[in-house]
């Protein structure tokens, strides 16, 4: 019954999040830290300015985070926490464009894996 009530809550209170969330989130992370992750996202951890506010990237700039491919990355939430604070050089970037640490934001490690945990939700939602 508590994974149906959480992915209930996800879906009313998370969007753009469809209903096909996977069936439980990664260890630590609630309905609520995606929905405060996805208020910094769009907000002070500046991610809107390279990969849109679809989180579909945006050309020359942000990768689309929607997708199964991830630079350097599998794809986890650890992973995703990791990229974000060590940032994706050129090299290893989609884009050709330089992730810088934290997107150059100056979000703490708890918003950061908040905000992770919202692309790591978008990018589950169709179990990709």
């Amino acid at each position: 019954m508590r994974p149906f009530v959480t992915l209930l809550a996800v879906a009313l209170f998370v969007t753009p999040l469809a209903a096909q969330l996977p069936d439980s989130l990664p260890p630590g992370v609630s309905p609520q830290t995606i929905q405060r992750g996805r208020l910094f996202y769009e907000g002070p951890g500046l991610c809107v300015s390279c990969h849109g506010k679809d989180l579909k990237g945006i050309p020359r700039a942000g990768s689309d985070l929607t997708d199964s491919i991830w630079a350097g990355g599998d794809g986890s939430y650890e992973s995703i926490v990791g990229q974000i604070l060590e940032g994706v050089p050129a090299d290893q970037s989609v884009t050709g464009t330089a992730m810088p640490p934290k997107g150059a934001s100056n979000l703490s490690d708890a918003q950061v894996r908040a905000m992770a945990a919202y692309v790591w939700a978008v990018s589950h939602q169709a179990g990709s």
